[in-house]
């Protein structure tokens, strides 16, 4: 069977014309233009089977949006094939359309001067939808996500987390195969965040939904994607488990050393590695992954702690750090 997604050289050129300050430059440009180009997506290529839920990661600007708009039709790219569940997105055929959904946290599906459930019902119809089952899926949802009893509020005032979980109500009201996500948790306070998170989790797994899910929370990535893929500068670097992440890209190790009483330490501790944190009874040291195993020992006979643990640097800092370096 082939994958849900599959995605290869997909690339996005944007042209822009590239002005001359001041009056002179404007005169200048009427007879020769300068424009600049700007790869938001380079050379993209990954496959995605059905059922997963994959996190797609970047910093600003490093073309998640642009990958998800050409994937759902909202773009067409310059060069390169896509296909989802068969069919080429930018084309928009209907039959593609009625099986995947796009939900943006920054942008708005639902009308702000209808009650929610109006507006849920303008979706249900544009859809063509059969009304018995779209309202036994309306009630599952609005049971889900906890908002049933804000079906006959205005959309504009309701709640930011309450709004989000109506937006994912009308992007599944259809009961889409495909779904993207885009920063779906952004703004929303910790309860709200929480709870569309689970929600998102359980969803996927039980309608076996294909997903891609971009978000900065990457507590949201750790708990909802085994696999991510990491892009920046419009090029796809990273396609693999979360955990090899660290694996591939970490080049420290977290040792943490605690005594029972108060140790005898030397003033400098540089040759065990790089403190991170020291108090009376603990030290926490980042010890570079290919010295680990000869700095242990020499930690155990000359610091004499009374426990040891070593961690992997989070996944988190590590992102961040990859990010930092492409950006040099």
């Amino acid at each position: 069977m082939p994958p849900i997604i599959e995605v290869s050289g997909l690339t996005k050129v944007y042209r822009t014309y590239h002005k001359e300050p001041g009056f002179l430059g404007a005169l200048r440009g009427l007879y020769r233009r300068r424009f600049e180009e700007t790869r938001a997506a380079d050379t993209v290529t990954f496959n995605i089977e059905e059922g997963e839920l994959v996190g797609f990661l970047g910093p600003n600007g490093a073309g998640k949006t642009t990958v998800l708009k050409m994937l759902s039709g909202l773009l067409h790219p310059t060069s390169g094939e896509a296909r989802i569940l068969g069919y080429r997105p930018w084309e928009r055929k209907d039959a593609f359309r009625r099986q995947f959904a796009l939900v943006m946290g920054q942008k708005n599906q639902l009308w702000w001067d209808l009650p929610a459930l109006e507006s849920l019902n303008l979706n249900r119809s544009l859809y063509g939808l059969d009304p018995v089952r779209s309202k036994r899926v309306l009630d599952e949802l609005v049971d889900w996500l906890g908002v049933k009893e804000k079906l006959h509020v205005m959309v504009r005032e309701l709640s930011l987390g309450e709004r989000m979980k109506f937006e994912i109500v009308a992007a599944l009201l259809h009961e889409p195969r495909v779904l993207f996500l885009d920063e779906p948790t952004i703004g929303l306070d910790v309860v709200s965040h929480q709870k569309v998170r689970d929600f998102l989790g359980a969803y996927a797994k039980e309608k076996k939904v294909t997903t891609v899910l971009t978000s900065h929370y990457m507590r949201d990535i750790e708990e909802l994607c085994r696999r991510v893929l990491i892009i920046d500068h419009g090029k796809l670097f990273y396609d693999g488990d979360l955990s090899g992440i660290t694996d591939r890209f970490a080049s420290h190790k977290i040792v943490g050393l605690r005594w029972n009483g108060t140790p005898a330490l030397p003033a400098d501790l540089s040759a065990y590695g790089e403190v991170l944190e020291q108090e009376p009874t603990q030290l926490r040291l980042r010890v570079p992954r290919a010295e680990l195993t000869t700095i242990t020992p020499r930690i155990l006979t000359d610091l004499r702690p009374d426990d040891i643990t070593i961690e992997e640097v989070p996944v988190e800092e590590v992102i961040r750090r990859v990010f930092t370096e492409q950006a040099v």
